[in-house]
């Protein structure tokens, strides 16, 4: 699998785990093991090191960083971070705008 597809894979499912985070569907455990499977994924997947960003790409390791750097509560009761949070998923999901503050790097 090349960065691309992998990116597109993975989009959708964060977006699905953080929505249902919020809505109390999900866990925050189950949140969290998503974001370590990812990473052991992402181990495997076929990429140069002087392979450009996507945009995409980029808003995707925001979005996962800023879920494993903040603690639980804050993620579902800071109405500031969950709205730049939203923007990011709904930017993932197709329906945004490219958020300007994110500055997601590749682990």
């Amino acid at each position: 699998m090349n960065i691309k597809n992998f990116i597109n894979n993975k989009a959708g499912q964060l977006a699905f785990f953080v929505r249902g985070y919020w809505s109390y569907k999900i866990p925050y455990i189950e949140l969290d093991l998503y974001f370590w499977d990812t990473l052991e994924e992402w181990a495997h997947v076929k990429k140069r090191d002087d392979e450009p960003y996507s945009q995409k790409e980029r808003v995707f390791w925001h979005l996962l960083h800023q879920l494993n750097y903040w603690p639980e509560q804050k993620l579902l009761h800071d109405k500031y971070l969950r709205s730049e949070l939203e923007t990011c998923i709904n930017y993932l999901e197709g329906e945004g705008q490219y958020p300007l503050d994110c500055i997601g790097i590749r682990p």
